[in-house]
Formats: C-alpha cells, structure tokens, sequence
C-alpha cells in the first residue's frame, strides 16, 4: 500500500523487536508485525516515545509515515495504545514473550493451540483448565495465573502512568508494594504513591491529584508537599533544615503562600511526622530518632569501662613491630595505641598513609590476647580488602547486623547486640545517619571501638556528615594520618591523589595526550577528548579492546567506568547503553524489571533487599535469563542470586557507575570520562575520590580544563545536621 511522507498512520501490530530504548527519555525504537494491513514486507519499524512497550504486546500506534533514506518505511509515533492480541499467532507472540511467568514458547504454542480464541478466557475466568495442555500441572498452572494477574493490573498500573512519563520499573514497584489494589491508590490517594515508592515524585503525584479533582490546598496535598520539600533537602545531604527555608522551598513548589506552607507544618510537627531541634531547624521524625540516637550511644560506650584484657601497650606494640616486619612511624604509633586505650578512636588518612598497617598490628595484638574482634565495612568490597588486610572475617555492616523478616528490621540490635569486644568499621566516611545509628545500637557498651576512614572522600550518599560531625565534636579521640608511606606499583596513583588535595592539577603523568601516544607501562592517563561523543568512543574503545591487549584485563571485570553525572552525551547512562552493545554484542536482550539486560552484563543493585540479601551498590554479573519465568540469576562476591521480574526493577546496568556509587570499592583500573559538561559536579574531593579507586591503572578521559576546573573547587556543600550539638555531652 504506497503512503505519503508525512501522511497520517495508524497501524495495529504485534511487537517483534525492541531495537533501542533510552531509559532517561523512553525514547523507543521497536519493529511490529502488523495485524491486518500489509504495509511491506517483514516488520515495520516505529519510533517515539514509548515508555511502556515490551516485546509480544499488541499496539495500537498513530502517528505519520516516515521515509527513511537507510532503514525504509518507519512510523513517527506520536500516541500508542497497548492492546490484547486478537490473533493466533498475536496470541502466541504474546504468551511466548516471557511476559507471563511460566510460559514459554513451547507451551504458548500449546496452550493457544488447546484453547484458540478463548485462550485469554480461560486464563481469566477458568484458569483450572490450562491442566488439560500436556505438561502443565496444577502447579505452573497456579503460577501462570498469577503471574496473568500481577500482569494485567501492572498494565492497568502502566496505562494510567505512561502519559505522566513514568517507567516500567516504578510501576512494578507500585504493584509489588499496593497489590491488586494498585490502580484505585493511584487514581483516589496519588499522593501516598509519593510518600511510600521510591521513583514516584511529588510533581508526579500532584498532576494525577490535580487531573483527579483534588483541591489545591487540600491538606494531604500541602503536607506531602511539606514532607517532600523535606526529603529533597535530605538527598542533598542536610538532616535539618532551617524552617524559613523549608516553608520557602514548600511554597515554590506548591504555588501556596508561606503562611500556608507554616500552618501544614505546624500539622506535621502535632502529628509527629517532623521535629523541631537545633536553630529552630525541622527534621524528619525518622532523621530526628537516628541522629538521639547516635549520640545517646556514642556517650554509653565512650563511658563504659572496658573489658579488654590488661594489655602492656609499648610491650605489644614491640611485638607487632617484630612479627610485621615492620617500622611504625610515629604517627603509626599513636594511631596504635590510641585505638587500644580509647573506647572510642578515629584513625583518618588518605591511600598510602599506612591504615592498613595499623590495623592488622590492631587485630594481631587483640587476637594474641584472644579478644573477640568484629570487623566491618559499608560494602563487600571494602570488607574483603579488610579480610584481606588483616586475616580475620570481615562482613558488610548489614550482614553483621542481619536481617529478621519476621521483625521487618535488623536481628542484632541494643537489645540483642552483636557478640565482640572490640569493634573496628573501615570506610566510615561513608556511614550515613541511618546506618550509623543502626551499627552504633548493636555494639555492646563494653566493646571498644574504632572508625577507620577518609574524610577527604566524598561524603556518604545519605543525609548526614557523621564521621566529620564525630571528629568535630571532640567526643572521641582522633589521629590524623598524612605522610605517604606506600610505594612500588600504586605509587603515581598515591602521589597523584595527594596532590589534587593540595590543588595542583599539573601531576606528572596527567598531561593531556592523545590516545595513540599512551605509555601503557605508568599507572595514570589522562586522554584528551575534545568532544562528548569522542570521549565515549574513547572509553569505549579502552575496556575493549586496549586494556586487555595492554595488562590481559578481563573486558567485561578488568576495569570500571567511574562518571560523575547519569544523564547527558557522556553520562552514566549513555555509556552503559554502548558498552553493553560493545562489550556483550551476541546475547539477545531481555526486558525485565523495565530494563533490557543481557546474559553476561555487569549489574549493580540500586536498592537494599533483605530477603534476597543483596544491598545498595553490590555488583554481579548476569549468569542465567529465563525469559519463560521472567526471571535470571546473577553471580556476586556472595554467591549467586535469583532475581524475579520485580526484584529486577532495582538493578542497573554497571559497565558505567558514579563516582558516588564507587566508594568504599576498589577496582583494578579505572577510566573517568571528564567533561566540561559536568561542570556541576566538579569539585576536588570528586575527583579526588574516583582516582583514589584504582588498584593499578587510572585513565582520565576528556577535557583538561574540566579536571583543572575540579581541582581548584575546593569548595563543598556544608551538610546541616543536629547531630554536633547532641554531641556535646563530653
């Protein structure tokens, strides 16, 4: 049938094939079989914005007819309506997706073949009856009910939500939180979407709210408007905030005046959802409980004796010195001694100032005296360079504390503290309040104990500042460690980040060069990139193809992109899209959880899942996808995980990571795309953190100007918390 470019199209089809999908715009390019008219051989091709699309569906698209020079007849979509198949094979296509747990190919040729027309009917309404498909058992015929069902709300769910530009890993979370009851919360209470799911925003929720007829000023409206003005202060990092600043925040963003914004406040603070403390600031009720706290529990351990053994401490440290090899430095020493006469000591320093050194001389004088040690770290990796360091189990912060479901919180608690007399925690600069109050609550008050970290670093990705606000308070001791001892094959690495500390951005080894002219043998690179998709195919080209030809590095494991934003040409997102294609070319793609995985893709979990013991920031690689079950397994540090279709929605893609999601890890070598582009995240300490990271090689890629930009800010946003002031009980 010949068309006009330009022309009106409106086409019905079975999607074939997702081509390309770009997560942060849902910019979809898809091939459909059409149902009825005969537009060309084959699939034809549509393009737009498609947020919800998944191979097997029936759509209905609209848009206009394209003519494209290289590709042929395409459809520019402009609206698209999601259908159920109508056809046998719309049927087959539709079952055999992998959308529905429990079908297959095999068995949706099968169960269409048993059951025609009427297969969705049954499914619907006599579900019992898929027993009679050879094959099929009571069992899996339970399950792909089920799975029928949780699908056919997610679309009602999905439908309603696509024209507010919301993913498909969202609306699975609605779903798994709300159930069945999904799309009435949505429709009649929007705004406990915002408060209860992650990735349902206020402006979201207040769109739906206004188109549903909810007042203006309506007080759920206004309140939650309060609480998210609040949180999104909490995500910069603040646990209180000034109340002036939070009703001016509020009234922008409700289009309410101040004196509205006050009264919904004082509303919040009678129910207890907020709290007033330090310099008439607000802070959440949760926040407020954490930071109490925190304080109440450094005051208990710092004044409850000790019940370590008697230790003669010169005698030890000679024997340590003796068994190590080694030669403490003076501050070495104090950092020693201190940790063993203090309850509570902090021992700071940045990579080569001997922390390493000092804690296993720490565990080898404590496990001489049998004292019973714990040792642990934020992340995995951080806790097996600990097990590494010191030759004792070191285990994340949450598999210390352990997970109860039945309680819905940690099973080692004040009530039911962890068993140790001496506690050590590595990479505290990465403690957030919550974390802090959770590990802090379960150390029993006669242990000692000791935080180990860098306070160069960036902060910890949740609100608070708790290392620094410690030091700074005073209530605990503290030994600054800053001369460099470190040498051999990390020393360009360790001189390197020390300089950027002090401000200078001309380092031996960092001069821009092209990527033709680097000596492979120095430990840090910096390729120059003059344009943002230069620096990706740069990056790309790297963990390729020149990194393993140059150290034998594993293309997919050997080495970590390290980005300072997601969004952009060079950003978190674009490069994980083409380091999949360029890394992971063969394997066919798999929607799961609103994202296109592949087996053998590097993956990193997004959110803290107690039942799966999997937490926020572990990486694994994609071992096994079972489209028919809509789900896959994935290897990490720990072993093995299943994932079903909604655990997936917290996963993302980690050939490409930020630099934020990079501490407390380590990796063999990394590449930091640097750009003009990121001029909002350029500061010292952010470039100071990724390139501390490597164990071996750093290649920096892109524009001088921008590293020297990041090095010369010194300047950081000055977290605001409570928590200094409560503690000032010293």
């Amino acid at each position: 049938m010949p068309v006009q470019n330009g022309s009106h199209a409106e086409v019905e089809g079975v999607v074939e094939r997702i081509v390309f999908f770009n997560e942060e715009n849902h910019f979809c390019i898809a091939q459909i079989k059409p149902t009825k008219q005969k537009f060309q051989e084959g699939a034809l091709t549509i393009t737009g914005v498609m947020p919800s699309l998944e191979c097997g569906e029936t759509v209905l698209v609209k848009g206009e007819w394209l003519k494209h020079k290289s590709y042929g007849l395409q459809i520019k979509v402009a609206e698209f309506e999601s259908r159920l198949p109508s056809t046998i094979y719309g049927l087959e296509k539709f079952l055999g997706s992998g959308m529905i747990a429990g079908i297959g190919k095999e068995y949706a040729k099968r169960i269409v073949a048993r059951f025609g027309q009427d297969t969705l009917k049954v499914i619907d309404f006599d579900s019992k009856r898929l027993t009679e498909v050879e094959g099929i058992g009571a069992k899996r015929a339970k399950q792909i009910k089920a799975s029928w069902e949780e699908r056919r709300c997610l679309r009602d769910v999905m439908i309603f939500l696509q024209r507010y530009g919301v993913g498909v890993g969202t609306c699975l979370k609605i779903v798994r939180k709300f159930g069945m009851d999904s799309p009435r919360i949505i429709r009649e209470e929007p705004y406990r979407t915002a408060r209860e799911i992650d990735g349902i925003g206020f402006k979201t929720a207040d769109k739906i709210a206004l188109n549903s007829g909810i007042p203006n000023e309506s007080p759920q409206r206004v309140e939650t408007g309060i609480l998210y003005a609040l949180k999104e202060f909490e995500d910069e990092g603040d646990t209180r905030v000034p109340a002036g600043e939070l009703e001016a925040k509020a009234a922008e963003l409700l289009e309410l005046t101040k004196e509205r914004c006050a009264e919904a406040i004082g509303s919040l603070l009678k129910k207890n959802e907020i709290k007033i403390v330090c310099e008439r600031s607000i802070q959440s009720a949760a926040l407020d409980r954490c930071e109490a706290k925190l304080a109440e529990r450094l005051e208990k351990i710092s004044k409850t004796p000790s019940c370590l053994p008697p230790i003669k401490h010169e005698i030890a440290l000679d024997w340590a010195c003796r068994r190590m090899k080694v030669n403490f430095a003076p501050q070495q020493t104090q950092a020693i001694l201190s940790a063993l006469k203090d309850k509570v000591h902090i021992i700071t320093g940045g990579p080569g100032t001997g922390k390493t050194t000092i804690l296993r001389a720490l565990c080898d004088i404590l496990k001489a005296k049998k004292v019973k040690i714990a040792l642990a770290a934020p992340t995995g990796r951080a806790a097996q360079r600990m097990s590494e360091a010191t030759g004792l189990e070191a285990k994340t912060i949450h598999r210390l504390l352990g997970y109860d479901p039945a309680k819905g919180g940690f099973a080692r608690n004040q009530n039911s503290p962890i068993d140790a007399d001496f506690v050590i925690i590595d990479e505290s600069s990465m403690l957030d309040t919550r974390l802090a109050c959770a590990i802090l609550s379960a150390i029993p008050n006669r242990a000692n104990l000791v935080l180990v970290g860098d306070t160069n670093q960036l902060p910890s990705v949740g609100a608070g500042n708790v290392l620094k606000d410690i030091i700074e308070s005073g209530c605990a001791g503290a030994t600054k460690l800053e001369k460099i001892f470190r040498q051999g094959e990390r020393s360009q690495i360790v001189v390197a980040s020390h300089e950027i500390l002090s401000g200078n951005s001309s380092i031996d080894g960092l001069v821009p060069t092209s990527l033709n002219a680097v000596q492979p043998e120095r430990d840090i690179h910096f390729i120059e990139a003059q344009t943002p998709e230069e620096c990706v195919e740069i990056c790309a080209r790297l963990a390729k193809t020149l990194l393993p030809r140059w150290y034998g590095a594993d293309k997919i494991s050997g080495s970590q992109i390290l980005a300072p934003m997601h969004k952009g040409t060079a950003g978190i997102g674009v490069l994980n899209q083409t380091l999949q294609r360029e890394l992971n070319p063969s394997q066919e793609c798999a929607s799961l959880g609103g994202n296109f995985f592949k087996e053998g893709d590097k993956i990193m979990q997004t959110r803290n899942n107690y039942d799966l013991d999997i937490f926020n920031g572990d990486m694994g690689i994609i071992t096994k996808i079972r489209k028919e079950e809509n789900s896959m397994s994935a290897k990490f540090e720990n072993g093995t995980v299943n994932f079903e279709r909604a655990d997936c929605a917290d996963l993302a893609l980690a050939y490409a990571i930020s630099i934020h999601k990079s501490q407390g890890s380590e990796f063999p070598i990394v590449i930091i795309p640097l750009l003009k582009q990121h001029f909002v995240m350029l500061q010292r300490n952010l470039i100071y953190t990724a390139i501390t990271r490597a164990r071996k090689k750093v290649f920096i890629v892109g524009d001088p100007y921008a590293f020297a930009l990041a090095v010369k800010n010194s300047r950081t946003a000055q977290r605001r918390t409570a928590l200094q002031e409560r503690l000032k009980w010293r």
